[in-house]
């Protein structure tokens, strides 16, 4: 049974947990790996959900590669597209909102430990209009190693004074549970709708179907 009360911060990813941003990385990355004469496959996408966008066009490089363009020029252009995509169509999945609401009346410290850059961080909390919500927001473009390595939840939970143990995480994808769960943290699962099943998030503590579900569950289960 997970309790509010035996955590004292709530650590968030970004992509797939707070907005719906799947689909704009998806066409984003499409248009841009199209313009450089790369075309993937929205199944090509799902090997890469939950890296840095830099270890993402590694990825690609490696694999299929490319002449005209450095993974640097790559990386922005991707960067540019999504900033615009979310500009425009970024909205909160369903629950986030009251979810922020409901931690900051418990008095919960809340953190952001995404792969996004941020660049991506301002645009998505700006649109999104949670800006001023979280305690302190991480990037993994920060740290020598991006998830899997628990490296970006490790130092949310330092800059929140919060010891791992204490902190619960709130991810969507394997590579995010499992740099939750390196980081020795309660991690729970709410997987993004449009991935393929994966039986291997299973090694999150909790799943639910959407944020909407956890929160009533912390509710029922706050005394």
């Amino acid at each position: 049974m997970i309790k509010i009360k035996e955590y004292n911060a709530v650590i968030f990813d970004m992509d797939g947990v707070l907005i719906d941003s799947e689909p704009l990385w998806k066409i984003a990355m499409e248009e841009v790996f199209s313009f450089i004469g790369c075309p993937l496959s929205k199944e090509d996408f799902q090997h890469t959900v939950g890296l840095r966008i830099d270890e993402v066009i590694d990825y690609w490089s490696n694999k299929i590669g490319w002449e005209k363009y450095t993974n640097k020029h790559v990386e922005e252009l991707i960067e540019n597209k999504m900033v615009e995509l979310i500009t425009k169509n970024g909205k909160p999945l369903n629950g986030v909102v009251e979810m922020i609401d409901f931690l900051k009346t418990n008095k919960l410290k809340i953190g952001l430990a995404t792969s996004s850059s941020f660049i991506l961080i301002k645009a998505v909390l700006e649109t999104l209009g949670l800006e001023k919500k979280f305690n302190f927001v991480h990037s993994a473009e920060k740290e020598e190693y991006g998830k899997p390595h628990p490296a970006v939840y490790l130092s949310v939970s330092k800059h929140l004074a919060v010891p791992p143990l204490k902190c619960l995480v709130v991810e969507d994808s394997l590579n995010g549970v499992i740099s939750g769960k390196a980081a020795r943290m309660t991690v729970v699962c709410v997987p993004e709708k449009t991935h393929t099943p994966n039986p291997k998030l299973s090694l999150a503590d909790y799943s639910f179907s959407s944020m909407q579900e956890l929160l009533e569950k912390l509710k029922k289960n706050q005394l």
